[in-house]
């Protein structure tokens, strides 16, 4: 099978390509090219995903999320392709959650990068396929892997140094999204071709708190860990200065790592029909590996 993937060189695009290359052949796309699709599979992950706080030209992230893929799907639409798979995000239903989000959620996201996803999702359903296309619009919440970078890495470095956490004060649950799982279910995508077309959440089995993650981070370095229960006031104060002063702890990271935000994922594994490869702690124990092997080269 030949597939034409978008956002190669990012950490998505690099494992699914990966994933795929011992049995298919794959095109990619370079920014700034000419579409022209050839291939049986599109596959789009470009797209703009930084902290929203320090973009100032918000309308970077409506030319890399909800542009290019107007033009690939109207790309798409006139090719022979038949299957097209957009990873789009659960930001593009709410920043924040209050209960467990569900594909029957009403959108109503309060940034650009999750407006910008939202306009993209908007425009695909909003074309009509020709009889054999299909498309899937995915939802990812916090995706993890070997050569992850984000939020958990700040959490192994405090505990690698010996660092105490502390949020304990912040009690939370949020859902994860192992590369393994994503790449597993986007390989039952395409070969399955009794599974509708539609928007689909995409997380691991279970919800954990930031507490559990540090404690598995200790267990993958085999080191005790403490969690100060430091008053929410505090640590609210220096996050504040770290918006100042460009420091590791922002406002914006402080949400990231203490919010809660449980995704269900009951919609996808009732399409596949079969269990997910690798479980919530087994994915995050691999990423957690991974970063120990990184530190001691």
């Amino acid at each position: 099978m030949n597939i034409f993937i978008t956002g190669s060189n990012g950490f998505v695009g690099k494992n699914v390509i990966h994933y795929f290359k011992h049995k298919n052949t794959i095109f990619t796309y370079e920014r700034n090219q000419m579409i022209n699709i050839k291939q049986d599979v599109v596959l789009h992950f470009a797209g703009k995903a930084h902290d929203l706080n320090t973009i100032r030209n918000h309308e970077e992230y409506y030319k890399a999320n909800t542009d290019l893929t107007k033009n690939l799907f109207n790309s798409f639409l006139v090719s022979n392709a038949k299957i097209f798979i957009f990873i789009s995000t659960v930001k593009a239903v709410v920043d924040k959650a209050d209960h467990e989000i569900t594909e029957d959620d009403n959108p109503n996201p309060k940034n650009h990068y999750g407006k910008s996803k939202l306009l993209a999702e908007e425009y695909i359903l909003s074309k009509k396929l020709q009889d054999g296309k299909r498309f899937f619009i995915l939802r990812p919440c916090m995706i993890h892997g070997p050569g992850n970078k984000g939020n958990l890495n700040l959490l192994y470095s405090i505990i690698s140094k010996g660092l105490p956490w502390p949020l304990g004060a912040f009690e939370n649950k949020r859902s994860f999204c192992s590369i393994d799982n994503l790449c597993f279910i986007i390989n039952e995508l395409i070969n399955n071709d009794k599974i509708a077309s539609g928007v689909y959440n995409i997380a691991d089995n279970d919800a954990m708190s930031t507490n559990e993650l540090i404690s598995l981070i200790a267990q993958s370095q085999n080191k005790k860990f403490k969690i100060w229960n430091v008053p929410k006031s505090i640590i609210l104060m220096f996050s504040k200065l770290g918006d100042l002063f460009s420091l590791p702890l922002t406002t914006e990271r402080l949400n990231k790592l203490t919010e809660t935000y449980i995704v269900s994922n009951n919609k996808i594994k009732n399409a596949i029909n079969k269990p997910l490869p690798v479980s919530t702690k087994e994915g995050l124990l691999k990423t957690f590996d991974s970063f120990n092997k990184m530190m001691t080269r």
